[in-house]
């Protein structure tokens, strides 16, 4: 049991990572693409298409951090009630958790779908392609994080 419990703590703790990340506005993660010379020259953005990307991050942002803040205090919880041990409360949590996480995904996912409508099918391909590039360089620059690996039983 305590590998169950150090195991979802783990993952409740990688998945929080990821999420804070992946929904900071795009101020605090220092990158705004629809803003940037680079993504505007190869995409050919329009300056009403930027306006109208950057008014649909604007409007989407509160109900964003909304969504976020509820699913940290969800997830808290879920941490306290992993370190209780209380296992029938843990298994509700998730449930909670996980439906806090899938609320602030589907926000994120609507404004990205927002984003995507404001440009053309050319548009997207190309910003795709720019995407897999900019995620591929990432990846070789960033070394893997350590697993802690199975645990190995007592000899």
């Amino acid at each position: 049991m305590t590998s169950f419990r150090y195991l979802s703590a783990l993952a409740a703790l990688a998945l929080a990572a990821l999420v804070s990340i992946a929904t900071l506005s795009a101020g605090q993660q220092g990158f705004k693409w629809w803003q940037s010379d680079r993504y505007k020259k190869e995409l050919q953005l329009t300056a009403e298409q930027t306006r109208r990307m950057e008014e649909i991050f604007q409007k989407a942002m509160p109900q964003l951090k909304v969504q976020k803040s509820a699913l940290d205090e969800a997830e808290a919880k879920f941490e306290r009630l992993v370190e209780k041990g209380e296992d029938a409360a843990v298994m509700e949590q998730i449930n909670v958790v996980e439906a806090a996480r899938a609320e602030l995904n589907k926000g994120r996912t609507l404004m990205l779908y927002g984003m995507r409508k404001a440009m053309t099918r050319d548009q997207w391909v190309k910003f795709t392609a720019l995407h897999q590039a900019a995620l591929q360089q990432q990846q070789q620059q960033t070394p893997p994080p350590a697993s802690p690996g199975p645990e190995r039983p007592k000899q």
